[in-house]
């Protein structure tokens, strides 16, 4: 029996063209028609709402294809249109074409799908058509309401500029209009309440120019801080002068210890450290403070001194 090879399972058959009738083949052609039909059902329910159908183009959304097993390749769902995307335009057009209705006629005859399966897979010219002239009407009316946002927000922009401008040419002229105070130079507030004067009130802010000092300040009874660098004897911190309490002490020689020094917690960590050794060793009560000699050896015969080891005995 001749070998069949089945594009659908992606295999040999060795049983011939009866691999087409057998379980496996029938539920793998059963869920490519499944998802075949999804699709197209998706694509025919966008002919009802064409005004949805015309969106901001995103490629992360609008890239995405659709796997068509009667073409034997992945078709674009959606259109592009400058920078708008025209929803499952491109699937509806692959679908109502020529091509793909003889790719179905020869599928539905290689692999014996039900005939009454095969219009669910396939979109009618007119009804493309339809959906083609909606679509057109959709995407001319979407330019225009996009150019009228645009337009808007143009007529937006320039009315904050004409603002701008109000508002720069007021204080420009509240900067040049003569002096209304009696006076050559400066109106000069009085000291006491009568300072809130309109003469002084005249002055908006930063952009009213002051010529002259305005020595008023003086003449109130607040008490005002000083700033600067004061000298202070032996008082206040580095910033103001004064040397820091390590430096003073020094200089005084009146530095204090705090603390044991570094020989005395030596001898307290060796202390330490003979308490965990056993009482009762050998050398525990030896002296070392005590003054030596080489005669301080206890004498152990001629093994220690000299002579041969018998004459020890």
């Amino acid at each position: 029996m001749a070998v069949h090879y089945c594009g659908l399972c992606r295999r040999s058959a060795f049983t011939g063209r009866r691999h087409l009738y057998s379980a496996g083949h029938r539920r793998r052609l059963r869920e490519t028609l499944a998802r075949l039909q999804e699709a197209t059902a998706a694509a025919r329910a966008a002919v009802a709402d064409v005004a949805a159908a015309v969106q901001r183009y995103d490629p992360a959304e609008h890239d995405g294809r659709v796997w068509c097993p009667c073409c034997g390749r992945g078709v674009r769902r959606d259109r592009r249109c400058g920078g708008r995307a025209l929803l499952q335009a491109g699937l509806l057009r692959h679908l109502a074409g020529p091509e793909h209705r003889r790719q179905t006629a020869r599928f539905w005859r290689e692999n014996r799908a039900e005939a009454a399966l095969r219009e669910r897979c396939l979109v009618p010219a007119e009804e493309y058509e339809r959906f083609a002239q909606a679509l057109e009407q959709a995407l001319s009316e979407h330019q225009r309401r996009e150019e009228e946002r645009i337009l808007q927000m143009a007529a937006d922009i320039r009315e904050t500029e004409r603002r701008q401008r109000e508002t720069v040419q007021a204080a420009l002229q509240l900067q040049t209009e003569p002096e209304l105070c009696a006076g050559p130079s400066v109106c000069r507030p009085p000291a006491g309440p009568e300072r809130d004067s309109p003469c002084a009130a005249e002055q908006p802010g930063p952009s009213r120019m002051q010529t002259g000092p305005d020595l008023a300040w003086m003449e109130s009874s607040q008490v005002l801080t000083f700033i600067g660098h004061q000298e202070t004897e032996g008082k206040g911190n580095v910033h103001t002068g004064a040397k820091p309490p390590w430096l003073s002490e020094e200089e005084d020689g009146s530095k204090q210890q705090i603390g044991p020094s570094y020989e005395e917690f030596l001898k307290h960590k060796e202390k330490q450290k003979l308490k965990k050794l056993p009482v009762e060793r050998v050398g525990a009560n030896f002296d070392h403070t005590s003054q030596t000699s080489d005669s301080w050896l206890p004498s152990f015969g001629r093994v220690w001194n000299h002579g041969r080891r018998w004459q020890s005995r």
